[in-house]
């Protein structure tokens, strides 16, 4: 096998339930966020464009469930909390920085590729109903 292929073990039973705890969007987003500073639940809304209010509390959740997230009553009127980024959490930074990269890079090639495939499946279905 070529030196330029990346070959990984492939452990779907080890891994699956990993990756569908870090692998949603709101994950990978929530995430960036709290990597540059500690964030309120209603700072995180605003900066998460279309996250509903249910969505957010129950990801915010699971974050802390996993250990990627810590959760800080403060003690303001009315009470506030706090959500930091853990260390387990930061040690995602990297691999997401290169998610976030590759979709800046691809991502108007991806959309050229839908709008192809698209049009080719409108085309078929014209053809066949002809």
């Amino acid at each position: 096998m070529s030196k330029d292929v990346l070959e990984l073990p492939l452990d779907v039973t080890a891994t699956r339930p990993i990756l569908e705890h870090i692998a949603n969007k709101w994950t990978v987003l929530i995430l960036s966020v709290l990597c540059t500073q500690p964030a309120r639940f209603n700072d995180l809304k605003r900066r998460l464009d279309g996250i509903t209010h249910k969505a957010l509390s129950e990801a915010l959740k699971r974050l802390e469930r996993n250990g990627l997230v810590s959760r800080k009553v403060l003690p303001t009127q009315p009470i506030g909390v706090e959500y930091t980024i853990t260390a387990l959490g930061c040690s995602l930074r990297e691999p997401f920085a290169a998610l976030y990269n590759w979709s800046l890079a691809n991502g108007s090639a991806m959309e050229r590729a839908q709008r192809a495939y698209d049009t080719s499946r409108r085309d078929e279905r014209l053809e066949e109903e002809i």
